[in-house]
């Protein structure tokens, strides 16, 4: 049986930012967001829509002390028809799932996420932005709420979800980043949380960021935590690499994200005939590829950017330019084809658009 909803709409709303090309990523939220509570004895209860505004947690709730904590990012899209739709959410809904259990934490109903998304919608909808290139994106986390000290999963949770109108992540659309291939810290190495969505594995990635953006880079390119020979993610985005004919990407394992942006990727491509391979990618593979000329270009992929071309990859004695510094043909094309898609100016053949 669904959660039923009960929805309390704000009396203060808030003063909007232009809707446009200028909003930037997260920089603001909407007048409302969706919440429910878990409890080991009573499972989840209270689904509510509240005005957006602080949390009361205890203290020593489990997210502050062990790390309990995961979220998921999805959007919702001013379709061409003048209504409003989600890009693929029950696997947003279905990853959520998969992760949860590695945290010990609860799953939420895959019904539940998806009405929860679209109550949230349906309440914000003068939030949802109309321009090319821009979108609302929600942010459902799971988060421990029980208050106690002693390494145990917390028996109390809290589901929310809070959205947010962006434009592109990057504020630069498909231009080119640049890159550092960071061969010091790990993004998560096997047999931890690499698969999951969890907070842990952003925060051990703000260090190396950090210092490569007071570099001058856009973001790191991870390597595997034993040899840093074999690359993993860039970013925060899945990694494909277009090496002669073929698209290549690593395969999934337990320090990769399964993205669902890259699973939309995977599809497309072999739907337009690509030849594709999820294999092992190394860094002495890229380079020599680089050096014969099959290197044609890399691409990042992710909900919040979409498709990321990568312009260059600096390593600390060499400096590879990919395609000239520019957008190559295939990233184009993927670009073009989930974006029109999200949109409706492209058929939706897979029907991973759904109505709010």
């Amino acid at each position: 049986m669904s959660l039923p909803v009960t929805t309390t709409l704000t009396r203060t709303p808030k003063t909007k930012p232009p809707l446009d090309e200028q909003l930037g990523f997260g920089k603001f939220f909407t007048d409302h967001l969706y919440a429910a509570d878990y409890s080991a004895d009573g499972g989840w209860k209270n689904a509510r829509i509240q005005p957006y505004g602080p949390l009361a947690l205890d203290p020593a709730a489990g997210v502050f002390h062990y790390g309990q904590a995961m979220f998921e990012g999805s959007k919702a899209f001013h379709h061409v028809d003048g209504g409003t739709v989600l890009f693929r959410p029950h696997m947003h809904a279905k990853r959520l799932n998969a992760s949860a259990p590695r945290l010990c934490m609860p799953t939420f109903p895959e019904e539940d996420f998806v009405a929860a998304c679209k109550a949230l919608v349906k309440a914000d909808l003068a939030w949802v932005p109309t321009k090319e290139a821009t979108a609302l994106y929600l942010r459902p986390t799971l988060i421990a709420t029980e208050g106690f000290l002693g390494v145990r999963p917390a028996n109390d949770y809290l589901f929310f979800i809070i959205a947010s109108p962006v434009a592109s992540y990057y504020g630069k659309g498909l231009k080119p980043v640049r890159i550092w291939v960071e061969t010091e810290h790990v993004r998560a190495p096997r047999g931890g949380l690499g698969a999951a969505k969890a907070g842990a594995n952003y925060a051990a990635s703000l260090a190396a960021a950090m210092r490569a953006k007071k570099d001058g880079y856009d973001q790191v390119l991870w390597l595997d935590g034993r040899d840093h020979e074999l690359v993993e993610e860039v970013g925060t985005m899945n990694l494909f690499v277009v090496l002669g004919n073929s698209l290549v990407t690593p395969p999934l394992s337990d320090s990769i994200l399964a993205g669902v942006t890259r699973d939309s990727v995977l599809t497309l491509a072999k739907d337009k005939g690509l030849t594709i391979e999820e294999r092992p990618i190394s860094m002495t593979e890229l380079l020599a590829a680089n050096k014969a000329g099959t290197l044609k270009e890399v691409l990042g992929t992710g909900t919040a950017a979409v498709i990321s071309p990568v312009g260059e990859l600096t390593t600390r004695t060499q400096k590879l330019v990919i395609n000239g510094g520019q957008p190559g043909p295939v990233g184009l094309d993927l670009y073009e084809t989930i974006t029109g898609i999200q949109r409706g100016t492209k058929p939706d053949k897979f029907g991973w658009l759904e109505r709010v």
